[in-house]
């Protein structure tokens, strides 16, 4: 298949049977000015939306009642003559029109679940294991068939609960049990992957190079078999819709991992996907199309075209900014290998529950990009002698695989951080690998306190401790942190002050605990880093981390904690890529986290571990001004490995090329 584009729209068109005149403004030339506005190279174009609704004459569905026009065919005709990418987006899971006439076949959430269709304005989730089925087989076909497009985009899918008759019927012909959880997620398990093949079938029945993508909102960690179904990833990640500037770092550091191209997906919006009359600041775009590519994604941005068919200009003009950027910058970022020193091993991934905002995995992301910190987000299936470091987040119970597998990473020089109950045998209350300590229970307090050992930027006092601690005892490692009970938790019966019960002075439990190639920290450090954000969690973590990499990390930078570093290398290109971004955020109204001024940095450094002296080194950027990518040669340094240059000025985004 062609390599995706670097420049993508996806252009959503969920519009009501009650909105007049549907593409009554839509024109050709102009929709293609819009294109050439936003600098876009692929743009992702509607069959059918959520309402149910085709965009085009079907004989497997119905034509929106106010279109008049092929405007699906309008449109890749459009991009045909721009020279643009257009994959074809199909409403899978949502067809609203479907559900009012066949709510039999909806998604049946609980044995006693209910559908309401007369007090909320929303979509109803239809079963892939029902008629309906057959009626999407229909529309997918019908769209190859006549369109023959280079991509479809089927939207809202994902494995279901569902207790819908047809799936009781199809758990009991299987031998399944519709009353045992287990059985009716193996069993949604099942839907999914049939729905996926029957997909495929369909696809590759008219072209073996469409490319195919189901979107769930999110890339699961550990279910790789989900994966597979897409022969490339989108990762929907709208900062300010929902995700937050936390989640796409994190989702990129996991699909980096599983060999497939990806797009990081944004919006225009302020807020989120359906938002008429929404913008970003201009600078909010830049950041996150920067982000993209620093981690190895390509873009895509998200809009929605008026129903009026009539592009919005000032909507491509915003887009334009950040892709025109973004074209500058792709020699720099094409088939580029990212270089991770560190491994989280995704707690996600180990509780078989797709959750987008696991806390463990959150929380360990958080510590190592404020830390500067190269990593990847793993499942159990990754090779983990490449890293250097491998986490395991507070909730990771080690089985007879995983414990072989530790053991060998452990034999060969690798160095494993554990957290909370991270490290005990799975249904055991012992630890399955020697990381200095022996179980000795549940600390009974909520909250304890932390007592450092070491050179703590507040100084050794004690720190309130949010998230549950064990006991544990040293046996063989160096102590570096003490647990401090409170005097008593708290209840109606006896209380201190607004909060919780202070410290009960007297530390001499261990708390963190070094070894040679092993840490171990006794609380669920992480999730108390993804709710409270505490810094003392941050630091105690990145001290354990630190004792146990010493100096083999691949960069150095006194980049702030908003600042994301990445090194990358291009090996057909003979270098070494180090990208270095920030972006002030804010809070805005109820909580939305936004991008608006660009913030710049002065005195920036970087150290890069480079195998060889560079012959080059020099930053690049994007010259907003010109219009044109800028190249500042840079004096460095290389010494025991390392290259180390003064960046200067960092505006946004910069990269540092290092030719070796």
């Amino acid at each position: 298949m062609k390599a995706l584009p670097y420049r993508e729209v996806h252009l959503d068109f969920h519009t009501s049977e009650a909105v007049p005149a549907v593409g009554d403004r839509f024109d050709k030339e102009q929709f293609k000015a819009a294109l050439k506005a936003g600098h876009v190279d692929s743009i992702t174009v509607f069959s059918k939306c959520h309402h149910g609704w085709a965009y085009h004459p079907s004989t497997a569905n119905e034509m929106h009642p106010k279109l008049n026009f092929d405007l699906l065919g309008a449109e890749l005709e459009a991009c045909r003559e721009a020279g643009v990418n257009a994959p074809v987006y199909i409403s899978a899971g949502l067809d609203e029109k479907y559900a009012r006439r066949h709510p039999e076949n909806l998604v049946k959430g609980s044995p006693n679940a209910g559908h309401d269709f007369l007090n909320a304005a929303h979509y109803h989730l239809l079963c892939y294991n029902t008629p309906y089925l057959d009626y999407l087989m229909a529309q997918v076909e019908e769209v190859m068939q006549r369109y023959n497009p280079t991509g479809v985009f089927l939207d809202i899918s994902a494995p279901r609960i569902c207790y819908c008759q047809h799936c009781i019927e199809s758990m009991r012909a299987k031998g399944l049990d519709p009353r045992s959880p287990d059985d009716v997620r193996r069993h949604g398990d099942m839907v999914y992957a049939e729905y996926c093949r029957r997909t495929e079938e369909v696809v590759r029945k008219y072209n073996p190079e469409t490319r195919i993508f189901h979107n769930a909102g999110n890339i699961t960690r550990g279910r790789r078999d989900h994966a597979d179904f897409d022969t490339h990833l989108e990762l929907e990640s709208l900062p300010t819709g929902g995700w937050g500037y936390d989640h796409f770092p994190m989702s990129a550091a996991y699909s980096r991992t599983l060999g497939k191209e990806f797009l990081g997906m944004t919006g225009k919006f302020h807020t989120t996907w359906g938002e008429f009359g929404g913008f970003k600041h201009p600078n909010a775009l830049r950041y996150e199309a920067a982000l993209s590519i620093s981690q190895g994604a390509k873009c895509s941005i998200g809009d929605q075209m008026h129903p009026s068919g009539e592009m919005n200009m000032s909507t491509y003009n915003l887009i334009g900014k950040a892709y025109a950027e973004v074209e500058a910058k792709e020699p720099y970022v094409y088939n580029a290998q990212h270089i991770a020193d560190v491994a989280i091993l995704s707690a996600e991934a180990f509780s078989n529950r797709p959750d987008r905002n696991c806390p463990f995995d959150v929380g360990a992301a958080r510590v190592l990009l404020e830390g500067k910190y190269l990593f990847n987000l793993v499942d159990q299936y990754e090779d983990i002698t490449k890293y250097k470091l491998l986490i395991l987040p507070d909730v990771i119970r080690v089985d007879d695989a995983l414990r072989a597998k530790l053991t060998r990473y452990l034999d060969d020089g690798g160095k494993l951080l554990c957290t909370g109950e991270s490290g005990l045998a799975l249904g055991e209350d012992r630890f399955a690998l020697d990381l200095g300590v022996e179980y000795e229970g549940r600390n009974e307090f909520r909250p304890n306190y932390m007592v450092p050992e070491y050179d703590a930027v507040n100084g050794k006092t004690a720190y309130v401790m949010y998230q549950p601690a064990l006991n544990v005892k040293a046996v063989g490692g160096r102590v570096e942190a003490f647990v401090e009970d409170s005097y008593f938790n708290r209840t109606p019966e006896h209380f201190c002050s607004h909060q919780h019960t202070p410290n009960n002075p007297g530390a001499d439990r261990p708390g963190a605990v070094l070894t040679a190639n092993t840490g171990y920290i006794a609380w669920n450090l992480f999730a108390d880093y993804a709710d409270k954000g505490s810094f003392h969690l941050k630091e105690l973590a990145l001290h354990m981390i630190d004792a146990l990499i010493g100096d083999k990390r691949s960069v150095y930078t006194n980049l702030p904690d908003r600042g994301i570093i990445s090194l990358t290398k291009q090996e057909t290109e003979s270098r070494y890529v180090a990208h270095l971004l920030f972006a002030h955020t804010t809070k805005r109204g109820g909580g939305i986290e936004v991008i608006e001024d660009i913030v710049p940095l002065y005195e920036m450094k970087l150290k890069a571990k480079l195998p060889t002296s560079p012959k080059r080194a020099y930053k690049v950027w994007y010259d907003t001004d010109g219009g044109k990518l800028a190249e500042a040669e840079l004096e460095f340094k290389y010494e025991n490995g390392y290259a180390s240059v003064e960046v200067g000025k960092l505006d946004l985004h910069a990269m540092v090329v290092f030719d070796v």
